[in-house]
């Protein structure tokens, strides 16, 4: 899919006049380590994946170390789970294998699917799709949109419509393969999908969106009050392929690497990891930036003012 049109959609939502979300600022972390409150909702980010490579391997070593610092009990994939043959051993190697560590831990890995993904992929158990080609997931005050961006009718959309308005949670997070805003220049951003999608988020109040096809990391400035990740490069990688532009707010395109997020209240903390074990990229989202001030509810850290600047001397 390209940031032109593309025929898998096939249901086109008018557009309707819409009011932005509040612009939201990430307070930076630099390479804090996530707070791993309890109570709080964790979980991680990957996405075109399943090519068993010893890249994905060793990405998913460090996924798996980053469990035994601040576990979490949720991953969800933004697709491209398996490339190639999608055989029995396909599986094994390609997913079971690498994050084996996790799955023994009793983590649960939820897909979406990739255009490289055949369908009957939510057939098999591992993916807890429950046979379905999108699906809701619950945890505590977070919601979570599996959605399959390969073919996005207006039976998924009147189903997407119907979820977010019917939901309650204080985060709503849709996922699902094309990102609507990337800075990829092998894909890029999918327009096609952002014309349906982006206004049905901005509705129904969706604060964070993550998707891949593009294979780095990239987070975006916010769009209409809405920050899109893309988490592209858990087993595939394109060096360089970041092109320079203002939607950019961090990107990383020159290794592996996977996500974590922590949901505590009011504030999302995330980090970026890269198959090194780098914290390449972190900060902390805030859910809204009216929300009334409460003591009883956790909210992103205020960032550190900027050291003062000397006031210069003239000359004599």
């Amino acid at each position: 899919m390209t940031g032109a049109t593309s025929p898998r959609v096939v249901a086109l939502l008018a557009l309707v006049s819409v009011v932005p979300l509040a612009s939201l600022a990430v307070v930076p972390q630099g390479t804090a380590t996530l707070p791993c409150r309890s109570g709080s909702v964790r979980f991680g980010v990957i996405g075109d994946f399943g090519d068993g490579s010893k890249g994905e391997y060793a990405v998913a070593t460090r996924f798996a170390e980053t469990h035994a610092r601040c576990a979490f009990d949720t991953v969800i994939t933004v697709g491209d789970n398996i490339y190639g043959s999608e055989r029995p051993q396909d599986f094994e190697v390609k997913f079971e294998r690498p994050f084996k560590a996790l799955l023994d831990k009793g983590v649960k890995f939820y897909a979406s699917l990739g255009n490289h993904d055949d369908p009957n992929q939510r057939f098999y158990k591992p993916f807890n799709m429950d046979e379905k080609r999108y699906y809701t997931l619950e945890r505590k005050n977070v919601e979570f949109f599996a959605l399959d961006s390969n073919y996005m009718d207006k039976k998924q959309l009147e189903w997407l419509e119907a979820q977010l308005k019917a939901s309650t949670a204080d985060w709503k997070f849709p996922y699902f393969h094309h990102p609507l805003y990337s800075s990829g220049g092998a894909h890029g951003s999918s327009m096609d999908l952002r014309k349906v999608l982006e206004p049905v988020f901005l509705r129904y109040g969706v604060q964070v969106v993550f998707a891949g096809h593009d294979h780095f990391y990239e987070r975006t400035k916010p769009q209409k009050g809405i920050y899109h990740f893309v988490a592209g490069s858990t087993g595939k990688l394109r060096p360089g392929d970041v092109t320079k532009s203002g939607l950019t707010a961090a990107s990383f395109d020159t290794a592996r690497a996977v996500m974590v997020v922590e949901v505590d209240d009011d504030a999302l903390f995330f980090q970026a990891i890269s198959e090194a074990g780098k914290v390449v990229d972190s900060g902390c989202i805030p859910r809204a930036a009216d929300l009334p001030a409460s003591t009883s509810r956790v909210r992103c850290p205020a960032p550190s003012p900027a050291p003062a600047t000397p006031p210069s001397r003239g000359g004599k």
